[in-house]
């Protein structure tokens, strides 16, 4: 058969049209990782939370839900999860409720069957639940695992011996948290007991956990140093706040051990801080100022902030060029802060307040990092939506979408980042999805087989 000229270069056109078409639907059909979000509500009898799973496409950042999830936590009230081991293990941390039943947990009405749940990733995201865990405190609330995948640690509000909290913190400590550590068995993922090298207890024994001073907020694994963020004043309930410094442990990247610098706390300045986190080699501490008032009774607004430091000897803080910032006015309650993978960009959820009124609102503050001097400064447009009441923020492993999971409103809500600008736009398809409950923190796996 023999064509025309006109009928080779409409025969070209057609397969050069189906190659595109074939390129591009290969492009839309690549997952390019997996996120995953706990959350407090199931329909099981149990009472135990959530693990939700999506599948996220490279080209739109779409979310489709992982076969076979969402599945128990493996406990109540899942506050955190963790993925080490080259992603090949998820750990989520489950606060347990108290005698009554309630979320509510506090130091005189604690948090009854706390655990850690061990899950294997399998392929496709799928998670099979493996071990139970046990940290050496009580009223558990943060976990961190460190970058070799070999160490585990999870921050317990209250340490369950008082008496030996004055052998890491000094004659005056009466009361005191703990950081419990674990080694990560590389070939089942099983945990095991760091014991404190350097502390026995009263009794004699070795002591299965590391003091840290009382009322702890938050804690923060950065450049070899484990920190902890605390407040002088005691935290009557989960979410605790109110921390006003910061107490330092060196951190040993082959035994895991925590060694003891100094026995006090750096003072920060501040009484509300909410959180502590690092990124860009650099350590952030949010601060959640609150609305306060004249004389007159006229209201004034005293702005939440950001704290920027980097790490001196002996993990002590340095405050960087130009000191803190603020968060932005038109929000509320920073919760939790992200640099982006260049290190150009961060970001803070902020929960809101639930209230209406001046410095009320849920959503995500955007800052530019100076290369030079690491100052912060507002991004034009910020501040970008969110869901309600944001609780995490992630990026995902292509750099190019960051995901919040909100508690409020029981939602993912993921965004496309401008790499030359840093603003947050919306995604080409729908921005958020629905989960099952309200959503209590976020992590993302790109190892997708």
């Amino acid at each position: 058969m023999k064509f025309s000229k006109f009928g080779k270069a409409l025969l070209m056109s057609a397969l050069s049209a189906a190659v595109v078409l074939s390129v591009t639907s290969c492009v839309q059909s690549y997952t390019v990782g997996f996120l995953y979000v706990t959350g407090t509500i199931t329909a099981q009898s149990s009472g135990n939370g959530i693990i939700s799973g999506f599948k996220i496409d490279h080209n739109t950042g779409q979310l489709t839900t992982v076969n076979g999830l969402p599945i128990s936590s493996g406990g109540a009230n899942p506050v955190r999860a963790v993925l080490i081991s080259g992603s090949r293990f998820l750990y989520v941390l489950n606060r347990g409720v108290n005698s009554t039943g309630s979320s509510d947990c506090t130091t005189a009405l604690p948090c009854q069957n706390a655990n850690i749940t061990e899950f294997a990733v399998g392929g496709n995201g799928i998670l099979t639940a493996q071990e139970t865990f046990y940290t050496q405190g009580i009223n558990p609330f943060r976990m961190t695992g460190d970058s070799s995948g070999n160490y585990l640690y999870v921050l317990d509000h209250d340490a369950p011996n008082n008496s030996d909290c004055s052998l890491a913190l000094g004659p005056n400590a009466a009361t005191c948290g703990d950081i419990t550590a674990f080694l990560v068995n590389q070939t089942t993922g099983r945990l095991s007991l760091i014991v404190n090298a350097q502390l026995t207890a009263a009794n004699g024994a070795a002591l299965p956990y590391f003091p840290v001073p009382a009322n702890p907020v938050d804690f923060s694994l950065s450049s070899g140093y484990v920190l902890t963020l605390s407040g002088t004043a005691p935290a009557t309930s989960y979410p605790y706040t109110g921390g006003s410094s910061v107490f330092p442990y060196t951190y040993s990247s082959t035994s895991g051990q925590l060694t003891i610098n100094q026995n006090s706390a750096q003072p920060l300045g501040i009484a509300q801080g909410t959180a502590i986190a690092n990124g860009g080699g650099y350590v952030y501490v949010l601060d959640n100022e609150p609305i306060t008032y004249s004389v007159s009774g006229t209201a004034t607004t005293s702005p939440s902030q950001i704290l920027p430091f980097s790490l001196g000897s002996g993990g002590a803080l340095q405050a960087q060029t130009g000191g803190s910032v603020p968060d932005d006015p038109t929000l509320a309650n920073p919760i939790q802060l992200l640099v982006e993978s260049k290190g150009k960009f961060l970001y803070v959820a902020n929960q809101g307040n639930n209230t209406q009124g001046t410095n009320a609102q849920s959503g995500l503050a955007g800052y530019v990092i100076d290369p030079t001097t690491h100052q912060l400064s507002f991004i034009a447009g910020e501040p970008f939506g969110s869901g309600a009441g944001p609780q995490c923020l992630l990026e995902d492993p292509s750099d190019q979408y960051i995901y919040s999971a909100d508690f409020n409103d029981s939602s993912v809500t993921g965004r496309v980042v401008d790499p030359n600008s840093g603003v947050l736009n919306n995604l080409r398809v729908t921005s958020a999805v629905s989960i099952q409950g309200p959503a209590t923190w976020c992590l993302v796996d790109g190892r997708t087989s």
